[in-house]
């Protein structure tokens, strides 16, 4: 069996925010990778870091941060870059970011649309000028961009407003296409369905699916589970600013080994439909050892010390005390 090699290679990244009076630990030591093809998800709760892992890549982080590690991006030659075949995105400069990677390379779905389109220019001048940038002619584009539009389900005619004149989720929408516009190897998508209806939810999700049916990579960043279960290869579970356990889609769902995987899950309104109990650590305030302990029926002492990254039945995890598939497996009801 061919092994692909990881388009995309996080080691030991590690963020941290300087405030007057306090450091914010937003992404402590994460490992990931992703293959051509393949989309992988990251899940957990609010604040968890998911957001910062995306903003890390690509250099859009403020200026009190402090990022270590690496996130090695392996491109083939001719693919429109002049960088050597493998290129740290951590160790980029501004300019180099902004010029050859963004949009080109790697391409955002922001959390926030309508705080990162421009707001005197409609969509569709927004779209065209950025298909032009890669390569469209001047003829083609407005096509183009209403091809574009149809794909995320947007209305063409909506292009001609201005994104004050959007609702949220169209708005989303428009931002979905101008991220697609490039046709970027590898799309970072943070919480792309923020805003619409669960059939646009879902016509979205397969839109993500079928790029990398063809070939593209995808990161997606989603509190939503179930969107996860739809369209993931795999799965990683972040809480209080580590990757916790990650493991093939199917696994996961199945067996979760980290008690935190398996309170989510336990959330969902088609399984136990029980929220998880109390409250996520401070992410200036990180205890020493397991950050989930606090909340864990099944922390020990040994929980004192934070735990490492070990392989569990198809995937990795880090837990002192990884539960047994007949402890976790869900009750759905019939």
């Amino acid at each position: 069996m061919t092994t692909i090699d990881p388009l995309l290679t996080v080691a030991g990244l590690t963020v941290r925010f300087r405030l007057a009076d306090a450091v914010v630990h937003a992404v402590t030591d994460l490992h990931l990778s992703i293959r051509p093809g393949e989309l992988v998800a990251v899940v957990g709760e609010s604040g968890c870091g998911k957001s910062v892992l995306a903003h890390a890549l690509l250099g859009l982080l403020p200026g009190n941060a402090t990022v270590t590690g690496s996130a090695l991006l392996h491109i083939e030659a001719g693919a429109g870059t002049r960088q050597s075949p493998s290129l740290d995105l951590l160790s980029c400069s501004p300019r180099q970011l902004a010029r050859q990677v963004r949009g080109r390379i790697v391409g955002l779905v922001p959390q926030s649309p309508a705080t990162s389109l421009t707001p005197v220019r409609t969509g569709r001048a927004l779209l065209v000028e950025t298909l032009r940038a890669h390569g469209h002619a001047r003829v083609d584009a407005r096509a183009a961009a209403d091809r574009l539009a149809a794909d995320v389900g947007l209305d063409p005619a909506d292009l001609d407003r201005y994104p004050h004149e959007l609702s949220g989720g169209m708005a989303q929408r428009l931002a979905t296409a101008l991220a697609l516009a490039p046709d970027p190897p590898l799309l970072l998508a943070d919480e792309p369905t923020t805003g619409l209806d669960r059939p646009l939810v879902d016509h979205t999700l397969d839109l993500l699916r079928r790029r990398c049916d063809a070939g593209a990579s995808v990161l997606l960043i989603t509190h939503d589970l179930t969107a996860a279960q739809r369209v993931a290869d795999s799965v990683a579970v972040m809480y209080a600013s580590r990757i916790v356990e990650h493991a093939p889609t199917g696994a996961l769902f199945d067996a979760p080994g980290h008690p935190y995987s398996a309170a989510l899950l336990d959330a969902l309104p088609q399984r136990a439909f029980r929220p998880v109990p109390g409250h996520p650590p401070m992410l200036t305030d990180l205890p020493v050892g397991c950050a989930f302990a606090a909340r864990c029926d099944h922390a020990t002492l040994a929980c004192r010390v934070q735990p490492v990254f070990t392989e569990a039945r198809a995937g990795r995890l880090a837990c002192h005390h990884p539960l047994e598939d007949a402890q976790i497996r869900a009750e759905v009801p019939a």
